[in-house]
């Protein structure tokens, strides 16, 4: 094999090899009885999606569990595809048409989707192709999309059985709709967002009481033009006699009565709430309660229409507003107006506040399908990871409200309900009906709302492995293993998987879910494609190499918790993947060098060697461990500690000297076979996170390691831990000697003793079998801290003139005279304290004035906390340095 380039290159390796995994089928999952399958089903992204930070921390995760799964022995599928986005793809193509002066209606609805495919073909999808730049292990021989034709089969399906149930209606209700969007919106579409407003107290004159009015306070004046009623809480003596009363409405001299209904909150306000029962799902409830007329004065566009009154028809409803308050000012009906800060829901997709709506939709009834869904959470048939995310869970399902799933748009799943125009029979079926089955009409019309996304979403599962066709892959693959999604959809989505599955399959979904948190810009705002704040990954890929993003995105997010991008942060992986690949260019160059491997007759000798192979068998058990517990970031920390800090740092240093200047044969041997073995099962433990340069890497080892046979190492066995702790003893001996050697550096770094000055060392230790085992491995000390002359012993006297450390209650001097000038330093050492010295003191003066304490944020005292602390440690360590040289 051609030599190892001298500087580590990702583009040279990363394209040949994903084109080996293709080319030899290693994504493609079978149905194989002989193995355990282990599924994942890709969260879906919209059709429309690019490629942003928060797709690579997710996709990463999933890919590191399925390489992880397959080096153990499993089958493993992970089944990609793309949601087709019914809002998100609409306006896409509404904008494209916006720009040609056109809008839908002039297309009409069939020429309209027929576009939409066109668009999904030649510019959807995108992000599947980025996918594979980022590495990912998916099945694409499997991709499916949420429109095809089986999902759409399985969504058809899935309506029809859920309507037979009773468990879908349609129904009159307030719903969130959108006035841009022109569509209804579920609640979990719907982002809150608190803003600086107002409430406006209004007087609202009695009918038959001359010159008495109630106050009122809302946030929406505007609304009053709807208003049916004023409620009053029947527990509230204020009001206690106004009840039954009749108020002519301002504005419109409307006749409404005061009603008592137990919702009204005493305290807001004045305890008294206009009731618009039109415009508000809290006041629709009580409208139910008490038998008010809905009167609607908002159309679907957010413009106030003639129930309004003439004045106001036409205008839009914010414009509305304003005039509504001039009018009450002019009939010196508005009392005052208060600054109140309140949330107010937006459309999830085009960010205009949404309008609660009365209108005629169709729902999903959630409560008995929320019991199931609980119940297997609660019996642990679903763990959630991190568990904080149960009770959010549990509290979400207690307080479900129906869900709205009809959306008013044309790129969808069509609702497949059909109207009879004669009799007015509805038909729920997959196909239209040549004849009405009541009256043998042939006018028949489809209904022409779509299902919200989510309802082909909360299938995908099952129906993305062929439900409600019992395939063989649904028998095998089905429950899958894992879902891996962020928290913040787990509401929108997981939930209601576990929903569907339960009540389409009778089975559970997924076994686990994991749940990570979200990539934030360096404002602390979730990065997303739509605010244009992620840094294109792709250019990151180019800049740095697809392991080295991999690795840095999983090495800083701890479970679950949120992660602040930068690009600082990939530097970590970058400079990660150049310590692997210098380090293995090491261990090839010499294995080279060396004929043969150790025969099972020559035994292990030396307590390096001892120490490393312990050290190996404990990270197997820790990564093992942490893999299988989704703890990736501990896996990350672990292998880059092992790896950078004892592999390359000590134990690579160490066995320089069997390399260069030992004839001994066989141990030079065991040094490259051991040298070999540890590099084989870190990169097999790394690969998960960094597939292309342990793949590269390890195809090289093969040479010179026979041990691995396999055609990828996607394709051999994850390193298992021996059960025997191996060597224990003889690594806690290393680790003492390792602590000498520090020891002894830190001097020469406090001292200013040159790096190449070779010194001498004495090293006083009174246990006589401790300083046995340091007699007897002098020879590490030596040469690890260039140590020419070393004095080990019980009765070891401290020379003049000696810098001194103790490790372990041993006590390490290192004579300085005549290795620096010994005024000079001092001199040194002095300014240095002095300077170290005013610090403190201003650290001091900041901690001790209450204006700093009393404003400034907690983190940053905290901060001056800890940096006083390690400026009173510096001055301790100088002035016991100044003292060795006095």
């Amino acid at each position: 094999m051609k030599e190892m380039e001298k500087v580590y290159d990702p583009h040279l390796i990363e394209n040949k090899w994903y084109k080996f995994w293709l080319d030899k089928e290693l994504f493609h999952a079978k149905v194989n009885p002989q193995k355990k399958p282990y599924t994942i089903v890709i969260p879906p992204p919209n059709v429309t999606d690019i490629l942003h930070m928060g797709h690579v921390l997710n996709n990463t995760l999933q890919d590191i569990m399925i390489r992880f799964k397959k080096l153990q022995g499993f089958e493993t599928l992970w089944l990609p595809g793309t949601d087709h986005a019914g809002i998100a793809t609409q306006n896409v193509v509404e904008r494209d048409l916006e720009k040609q002066g056109k809008n839908r209606h002039d297309l009409g609805r069939e020429q309209l989707i027929e576009l939409i495919w066109e668009w999904r073909k030649t510019k959807g999808g995108r992000i599947l192709d980025q996918l594979r730049r980022l590495g990912a292990s998916c099945d694409w021989r499997r991709e499916r999309f949420t429109m095809d034709e089986g999902l759409s089969n399985a969504v058809n399906e899935a309506f029809i059985s859920l309507y037979k149930k009773g468990l879908i209606y349609r129904g009159e209700y307030i719903i969130n709709w959108c006035p841009r969007c022109n569509t209804a919106l579920s609640d979990v579409e719907v982002e809150h967002e608190d803003k600086a407003s107002h409430l406006w107290y209004i007087k609202y004159p009695l009918k038959d009481r001359k010159h008495e009015f109630i106050t009122v306070a809302t946030t929406r004046p505007e609304t009053m033009l709807g208003d049916t009623a004023v409620a009053v809480n029947p527990n509230d003596p204020r009001y206690a006699e106004l009840i039954g009363e009749t108020i002519l409405l301002p504005l419109v001299n409307r006749e409404i009565p005061i009603i008592a209904d137990e919702f009204v909150d005493k305290e807001f306000g004045t305890g008294c709430v206009k009731v618009t029962p039109a415009h508000d799902p809290n006041d629709f409830e009580m409208a139910m309660r008490h038998d008010l007329p809905k009167i609607t004065i908002i159309n679907e566009n957010g413009i106030m229409n003639e129930n309004a009154g003439a004045e106001y028809a036409g205008m839009d409803r914010f414009e509305c507003r304003e005039k509504v308050i001039m009018d009450l000012k002019e009939k010196k009906l508005l009392v005052k107006i208060e600054d109140y800060q309140h949330s107010v829901g937006h459309c999830y997709r085009c960010k205009i506040v949404i309008e609660p709506y009365l209108s005629n939709q169709w729902f999903v009834k959630m409560k008995p399908l929320a019991e199931k869904a609980m119940q297997v959470i609660e019996e642990g048939k679903i763990t959630i990871h991190p568990p904080r995310y149960k009770k959010v869970f549990f509290n979400w399902l207690e307080n479900i409200r129906d869900w709205c799933i009809s959306r008013q748009i044309w790129w969808g799943h069509r609702i497949p309900v059909y109207y009879c125009d004669d009799c007015s029979e509805i038909i729920v079926a997959k196909e239209k009906p040549e004849a009405c089955p009541k009256c043998q009409s042939t006018h028949i019309h489809q209904d022409p709302d779509v299902l919200d996304t989510w309802f082909s979403s909360w299938l995908w599962p099952f129906s993305a492995l062929g439900w409600p066709q019992k395939t063989p892959e649904l028998k095998y693959f089905y429950p899958t293993d894992l879902l891996v999604t962020g928290y913040d959809i787990l509401f929108f989505w997981v939930a209601r998987m576990i929903m569907g599955g339960m009540e389409m399959t009778e089975e559970i979904p997924f076994k686990s879910v994991y749940l990570h948190g979200l990539v934030l810009d360096e404002n602390g705002v979730k990065m997303s494609k739509s605010l244009g704040n992620s840094p294109d990954p792709i250019d990151v890929i180019e800049k740095y190499g697809t392991d080295a993003l991999r690795f840095s995105m999983v090495f800083n997010t701890p479970k679950g918790n949120d992660v602040m991008y930068t690009d600082a942060l990939i530097e970590t992986g970058r400079n990660f993947a150049n310590k692997i690949w210098n380090a293995a260019r090491f261990a090839l160059t010499n294995a080279a060098e060396i004929d043969g491997l150790p025969d099972e007759s020559e035994e292990l000798i030396e307590l390096t060697d001892k120490w490393i192979l312990h050290r190996l068998n404990e990270v197997k058990k820790a990564v093992n461990s942490a893999y299988e517990e989704y703890r990736f970031l501990d896996v990350t920390h672990q292998l880059y500690e092992f790896f950078w800090n004892e592999y390359c740092a000590w134990y690579l240093e160490i066995i320089k000297g069997r390399f260069y200047n030992s004839d001994d044969q066989a141990s030079r041997r065991m040094a490259k076979y051991l040298m070999l073995k540890v590099l084989d099962e870190s990169l097999k433990m790394l690969h998960p996170i960094m597939p292309f340069i342990t793949e590269e890497i390890w195809q090289r080892i093969k040479e010179f390691y026979p041990y691995e046979t396999a055609e990828s190492i996607l394709l051999s066995e994850f390193p298992v831990s021996a059960d025997e702790d191996s060597y224990l003893k003889e690594s806690e001996r290393m680790q003492l000697i390792f602590k000498l050697i520090t020891a002894i550096r830190s001097i020469r770094k406090d001292m200013n003793v040159s790096p190449s000055e070779h010194v001498e060392i004495v090293v006083k230790d009174v246990l006589p079998a401790r300083c046995a085992v340091l007699q007897n491995n002098r020879h590490y000390i030596k040469v690890m801290a260039k140590v020419d002359e070393i004095y080990i012993g019980d009765d070891a006297v401290k020379p003049e003139k000696s810098a001194t450390t103790v490790v372990d209650d041993i006590e390490i001097y290192m004579p300085l005279e005549g290795i620096i000038d010994l005024e000079e330093e001092r001199e040194r050492l002095m300014k240095k304290l002095s300077k170290v010295e005013n610090s403190l003191i201003k650290c001091v003066g900041k901690l001790n004035n209450d204006n700093f304490v009393n404003n400034a944020p907690a983190q940053i005292i905290e901060q001056e906390k800890e940096r006083k602390e390690q400026l009173e440690n510096t001055i301790e360590k100088l002035k016991a340095n100044i003292s060795f040289l006095e």
